[in-house]
This record gives structure tokens, sequence and C-alpha cells, in this order.
């Protein structure tokens, strides 16, 4: 035994420098590279609408900088809750993201018990893009401006009606958010969608429809339908001498939709870094920017602390405004 002991006792110092160079090399040898399988992306709406187009742009472009396949998954239903409650149950690993619109924000003031927290739930990755709210009207009705359609609505009271994609869709805001900045009574027909809102509107159903605009820029391009005003900051630009409704006389009057990136909370730093870093460069391109502008939307690729400022805000002033409206879910 005390031969063992003086052996060992001999050889300690090799032993240590051995087990050290061991951890070293450990310490230094690369993680696993993500991503190393598929990446989900969810839409928690049907196929075909803006949100899913935005995500399939995307989709297309990580797979190619990640070189990984990225797949849209539509989990439509329930206002998008159904899509955002399975992200924010998911694994926080990087393999399943969400692509919201802006009914992550709104969704927190129309529905009481909310199965995910927009803030406590997901980490925020990039707003990509953005695109406003249309006000419109038939070319025959003889409404030419917004001041035009406060005007008769308030001499007539009761007798307007508009048309909006749904209850609590931030179209509806919108028309929420001028009658009461206008003072005007307007009568609120919900359809199914904002390409049937756009047609009813163009079938005289109702007398004024807000709609977000890729439902009906086309309509307003032919001169079926006359746009009022677009609600973004700034003029759209495929229709130039339409005005903003800051422009009509409402100032800070601001109402668009956003998509934007999000991951379940606890995903890694540098997921979430490169991600943000990719996403951004995706929509930057040329080709990503031009699809994005074809669908109505404009790019911004913004970063996660500024998606995470625009989220803070826009969750502050829809709550506000659904108290003020009264709007409940039907």
């Amino acid at each position: 035994m005390a031969i063992m002991s003086n052996v060992a006792r001999r050889h300690a110092p090799a032993w240590s420098l051995f087990t050290a160079l061991v951890a070293a090399l450990l310490t230094l040898a690369p993680a696993h590279a993500y991503p190393e399988r598929t990446v989900t992306l969810v839409v928690p709406f049907a196929p075909g609408g803006p949100t899913d187009i935005i995500a399939r742009i995307l989709a297309n472009a990580l797979a190619r900088s990640l070189g990984q396949q990225v797949i849209v998954d539509n989990r439509g239903g329930a206002s998008g809750n159904i899509g955002m409650t399975s992200v924010a149950r998911a694994a926080p690993d990087g393999y399943t993201l969400l692509l919201a619109s802006t009914a992550i924000a709104v969704n927190t003031a129309l529905f009481k018990n909310l199965p995910y927290d927009p803030f406590k739930d997901f980490v925020p990755i990039s707003e990509l893009a953005e695109s406003p709210n249309v006000i419109i009207v038939r070319p025959d009705s003889g409404i030419t401006g917004i001041a035009d359609l406060v005007a008769r609505a308030k001499a007539t009271p009761g007798t307007f009606n508009y048309a909006s994609p749904g209850v609590g869709t931030k179209s509806h805001l919108t028309g929420e958010q001028l009658k009461l900045r206008a003072g005007i009574d307007m009568v609120h027909v919900p359809y199914r969608g904002a390409g049937p809102a756009a047609q009813a509107v163009l079938a005289g159903t109702t007398q004024v429809g807000s709609v977000a605009l890729p439902a009906a820029e086309a309509l307003i391009q032919s001169g079926e339908l006359r746009a009022l005003a677009v609600t973004g900051a700034q003029r759209w630009f495929s229709l130039p001498t339409v005005p903003t409704m800051i422009e009509a006389g409402f100032p800070g009057f601001v109402s668009d939709t956003f998509s934007a990136l999000f991951a379940p909370a606890g995903t890694p730093p540098d997921i979430v870094a490169l991600l943000a870093k990719e996403s951004r460069a995706a929509f930057t391109a040329v080709e990503a920017r031009e699809l994005a502008r074809r669908a109505g939307f404009e790019v911004v690729a913004g970063t996660p602390e500024e998606l995470a400022a625009r989220l803070a805000a826009e969750v502050t002033a829809v709550r506000e405004l659904v108290a003020r409206a009264g709007i409940k879910t039907e």
C-alpha cells in the first residue's frame, strides 16, 4: 500500500496537468451548432393572409441563411390565441417560433383569461413589416375625404355603417378610433376577413369600410373603391395621392398592423441574437423587400429592443381604446 501511495504521489502532478488539459479542451469544444434540424414557424392564422405571406418570405430566407428547413405551420383559431398559446408552451430551444400580428397586443385587451402573457411568455426578435389600414367608400358615394365623411355622419347620426374584418381586429379598432376622435356615430358591421369587408363596401352593403390595405389596394388602384385616408404615419408608397389621417386633421392618428417574430421565453440569448440578425438581413434584402411591398407591406426589420418597445406601447394604447369604445368580443 505504501508503494502504491508513493507511485500515486509521484505521478500526481502529471495527472493534474492531464485533467486540466481535458477540462480546457472540453470548454473550448464548440457546442452543437444551431439549428441542427427543422425549425417550425407558427402562424396563428389561416394560410393566405397577410401574416402568412410575411411568414413564408421569412421562412424561405432563413432556410437559405441557416442551412436548415424552416416550415410554416398555420394554427388558426380563436383570434390567433390557439397558435400563440402553442408557441408560449413550446420548448425554448429555437426550434419553434411565432410570426405574430398586432393580435398579440390587441388580444390582451379583448380576452380576460388569456393562456399566455405577451411579455412573460415570449422573447421579441424583430418587427419585420407593417401595413396601415385604409378608410374606403364607393366612388359614387359622393364622399371625397375624411372631412366630408365626418360632416355627413354628423348631419345624419346613426345612418352610417362601416365594415371591418371582424370584432377586435386592428381595422375594427381603427373605425372605433375614428368615431371617438371625430365625435360621430357609425354602426360597426363585422365580416370574416378584410376581403369580404372590402367587398361589402363595393356592393353597397355598407357605406364605409375600415380594412387592412392589402385587401383593398387592388380595388383602389382600379378605381372601384375610393380611399379616403390611410392610417400610417406617412403616405403609402403606392398610393401617393391618398392622405394620412394625420393630414386629414387628426394629429397622432396612426393605426397599423405589424408582423413580428417572437420566440418562447427562455430561448438562449445567442439563438435570439442569431435569429434577429438573420431575419433583419432577410428583410433588408431587395428580394424580400419587393415581395413584402407587393403584398402591401413596408419593411421595418427592427431590433429586439425596438419590438419590445413597440409591443409595450401597442398594448397600452389598445387597452385604453378598447375601454373607451366599450369593445367586447362576440
